[in-house]
C-alpha cells in the first residue's frame, strides 16, 4: 500500500480507501455484521486506512457496522463521515443541514461509530447558501476545538462546484470529496485546480462508475429495484456501458483488471490524495488495493505493474 499526507491535514492516508454507502442497503445488498468484520479485516491487512461513511447510508447503518467491526483497533483507522441528510427509508432522505442539525447528527454518528471524534466530519452535498451559514460554519469550527471532529472536508456537489472549493479555507475545509473517474472528470477543469492552490486533500469518490467501470457488466445489464442504479434509465444504462467498452478495448492492457485500472487511473491526477470505492466482498477489497501497485502514464493510460 501507498500512503499520502491529506492536504495540509497531519494525516497519512492509504491511496486506496474504502467507501461504505453500501453497507446502508441501497446496492442490492442487505450486509451481515459478519460479512463487514471480514471486509475491514482484511482492509486493513492490506494496508487500507481510510473509511468513508455517512449519517444517511441507511439511518446511521453503515455506521454501526462500522463501529462494531473496528471498535478494538480505533487508533488504526481514520475515520471520514458526513451530515446533512436524515435517512427515512431506501431512496428517501430529507435535508437538515442547521448548526443543531450538525451537532446532533454528529452525536448519533459518534455513537453508531462507538468513538468520542471522528477524523473528518463533511458537508454532505449542500446548497451554496446553506455551506455560506456563518452558524453552521462556526459550529463545525467549534465542534473542530472540541475534539469531536479532527478536520472539516466537504463533500460537494455538483462534481463542479468551485463556489464551495474556492470558499474552503474560509470555513476551514480541508479535504474535498468529489466524483471523479474515467467517465467523469468535471473534478480536473476548476475544482482539482483550486485543490492544488489550497493544498486541500482530495477524496476521489465513486471512483468505478457506480461499479459501471467494475468490467462486471456488459450493454443489456440491468439492476433491480433495490439498488440505486436501478433508478436510471436502460438506455442511459446501455450508453454507458457502450463508452466502458470502449475505454476496455482501447485503454485498459491485457491481463490487467478494468476496476484495478480504473483505481489507478484515477490516483495518476496530481491533486487526487485517495479513491474511496464501496465493496461488497473481500475479493474486491484485494482487487481495489492493487491499484497502489500500478503506474500509469497519462498521456496515452499505459499501465504497469510495479
Amino acid at each position: 500500500m501507498k500512503y499520502r499526507r491529506l492536504g495540509s491535514t497531519n494525516l497519512r492516508v492509504s491511496v486506496v480507501g474504502v467507501g461504505t454507502w453500501q453497507f446502508g442497503g441501497e446496492w442490492g445488498k442487505t450486509f451481515t455484521q459478519d460479512q463487514v468484520d471480514h471486509i475491514l479485516g482484511r482492509a486493513r491487512d492490506l494496508g487500507i486506512n481510510l473509511i468513508d461513511t455517512a449519517e444517511c447510508y441507511g439511518d446511521h447503518t453503515s455506521e454501526s457496522l462500522i463501529g462494531q467491526a473496528i471498535h478494538a483497533h480505533r487508533g488504526n483507522w481514520i475515520i471520514a463521515t458526513k451530515f446533512g441528510h436524515r435517512f427515512h427509508g431506501p431512496f428517501n432522505r430529507t435535508d437538515e443541514r442547521s448548526a443543531a442539525d450538525a451537532v446532533g447528527q454528529l452525536e448519533q454518528s459518534l455513537r453508531a461509530l462507538r468513538t468520542d471524534y471522528v477524523d473528518i466530519l463533511q458537508y454532505h452535498s449542500i446548497r451554496n447558501e446553506e455551506f455560506d451559514n456563518p452558524e453552521l460554519q462556526q459550529t463545525l469550527i467549534r465542534l473542530k476545538q472540541q475534539g469531536k471532529v479532527r478536520h472539516i472536508g466537504n463533500s460537494i456537489s455538483p462534481n463542479d462546484n468551485i463556489y464551495q472549493t474556492d470558499a474552503s479555507q474560509k470555513a476551514q475545509v480541508q479535504v474535498i470529496q468529489v466524483v471523479y473517474n474515467r467517465l467523469d472528470r468535471k473534478a480536473e477543469d476548476r475544482v482539482f485546480p483550486s485543490c492544488i492552490r489550497q493544498n486541500l486533500g482530495v477524496l476521489a469518490r465513486v471512483p468505478l462508475a457506480s461499479g459501471y467501470l467494475s468490467g462486471k457488466y456488459k450493454p443489456g445489464a440491468r439492476f433491480d429495484a433495490s439498488d440505486v442504479r436501478g433508478r436510471s434509465n436502460p438506455q442511459a444504462i446501455d450508453a454507458r456501458l457502450h463508452e466502458v467498452e470502449k475505454i476496455a478495448q482501447s485503454e485498459v492492457p491485457p491481463g490487467v483488471p478494468m476496476a484495478t485500472w480504473a483505481l489507478a487511473w484515477c490516483l495518476q491526477h496530481p491533486a487526487v490524495t485517495c479513491v474511496i470505492p464501496g465493496c461488497k466482498s473481500v475479493e474486491q477489497v484485494e482487487q481495489n488495493a492493487a491499484a497502489a501497485q500500478l503506474d500509469i502514464v497519462r498521456d496515452d493510460h499505459r499501465l504497469a505493474w510495479k
